[in-house]
């Protein structure tokens, strides 16, 4: 065996392999190759081996061990050669995947890409341990090779030095997510879609179509579920909403925030909806439901009820103590409220002023200032101009009462922030 040749999938679909006598066998069709990660304290780079062909041997397709095959380069093409004819099971491994099932024309995740990207080609190398599959080819090149024309056109290109544009991903870097023609599941275990940031993945999730899109969120834990779906577009919130059992959805909308899950809800069946909220539990329903009694066009219905609130004998110190016990969400915390015992706001302190203030001081010798507030009832148009006009982050909302009812955040109306600018 040579000690190494490198091909693509490509060029090997197809083609005829041989017997070392020369005769000629069959017809290759397909590879299997296992995608198992190995264990281990320091896990080698994901090389899925080839362990299987299928092929067409006169009218029968079947499947051979490809320990005995050997592809290499004679007289500038490619040549496979089969030593033993071996048939085997398709089903070696749960972790198996066809190349051309599975794999080409398909789409993939390209995790550091962070977005979806098409198959073209498989670039594959043999050594003597065995052949792998080392990267896939998203590019040009290998789309123009797939038709059998990137060679005429790369020799007609070569005179002006200029090459056809290829892209490789390696197979370490990317995540198989289009199973449209087989029985394999994304595995929770051994995918990597977990490293994504919930925003890319809600991107990438977007652009599935909808049997992809349920399959790869059910395969989420349930905490980065919640945060991909606060994510998603309206459309594709309620696909998923639609596609969820109501017992999911509940445990789903209960660790996320209040008005994310209330918008949710909003644009849901009235019946799915209320089924919801009923299995959600009280204290979660409760807050739910009350910014569900806000319309649209008033600062309740965009506000956030998740905020803390502290006593103003409480010490700095103790109330950094406290935040770090609650772990807020970064954008609910640009500051702290405090409150009497009525829940009657009293001043609000940004978190900048409490980080250098004396661990020892009590919050109400940091300031006496009142903060900017807006009313549960007021209408949302009025909130961007205040936001832009004193540079805020946050801005409180009280009822008539003068309780503190949550915190709109500048995130909930940057639109409207971007569009008074495009104007001026």
């Amino acid at each position: 065996m040579t000690l190494q040749t490198t091909f693509y999938f490509s060029q090997i679909l197809g083609k005829k392999f041989i017997s070392p006598e020369g005769k000629i066998l069959g017809m290759i069709r397909d590879f299997l190759i296992d995608t198992t990660i190995q264990a281990g304290p320091d896990p080698e780079p994901l090389r899925p081996r080839v362990i299987a062909v299928k092929v067409k041997a006169g009218k029968e397709a079947k499947i051979y061990d490809f320990a005995t095959f050997e592809v290499k380069r004679f007289k500038q093409k490619l040549q496979v050669t089969c030593y033993e004819v071996h048939e085997t099971a398709e089903k070696i491994c749960p972790n198996c995947l066809w190349l051309a099932e599975n794999i080409l024309d398909k789409q993939i995740v390209d995790i550091n890409g962070r977005k979806l990207v098409r198959v073209n080609d498989v670039r594959m190398v043999m050594i003597p341990s065995g052949t792998y599959a080392i990267a896939v080819d998203v590019g040009v090149a290998g789309l123009l090779r797939r038709i059998g024309i990137g060679w005429v056109l790369q020799t007609a290109l070569d005179p002006v030095n200029v090459s056809i544009p290829g892209k490789m991903i390696l197979w370490d870097d990317i995540e198989t997510v289009d199973f449209s023609n087989s029985n394999i599941k994304l595995s929770k275990s051994s995918s990597k879609l977990h490293m994504l940031h919930p925003s890319d993945l809600a991107d990438i999730i977007e652009d599935l179509d909808r049997a992809t899109r349920t399959s790869i969120f059910a395969s989420l834990d349930e905490e980065q579920a919640a945060d991909v779906l606060e994510e998603l577009e309206p459309k594709a919130q309620i696909e998923i909403a639609e596609s969820l059992p109501v017992e999911k959805m509940a445990d789903l909308l209960e660790k996320m925030p209040a008005d994310e899950a209330a918008d949710l809800l909003d644009v849901l069946e009235e019946e799915k909806a209320i089924k919801i909220l009923d299995e959600m539990e009280k204290e979660s329903s409760e807050e739910v439901r009350e910014l569900l009694g806000y319309t649209d066009k008033v600062v309740g219905s965009i506000m956030t009820t998740d905020f803390l609130t502290f006593r103003e004998d409480m010490t700095v110190e103790e109330t950094i103590n406290e935040i770090r016990k609650e772990h807020p969400e970064p954008s609910n915390i640009y500051s702290i409220f405090v409150t009497d015992k009525n829940n009657k706001l009293v001043f609000a302190i940004s978190l900048m002023e409490l980080i250098i203030a004396n661990p020892s001081l009590k919050l109400k010798e940091i300031t006496k200032q009142k903060p900017l507030t807006v009313f549960d009832q007021d209408k949302v148009d009025s909130l961007a101009e205040l936001f832009s006009m004193y540079n805020l982050l946050a801005i409180p909302v009280i009822n008539r009462d003068m309780e503190l009812e949550g915190v709109v955040v500048v995130e909930d109306i940057v639109e409207d922030l971007l569009n008074r600018r495009k104007t001026r």
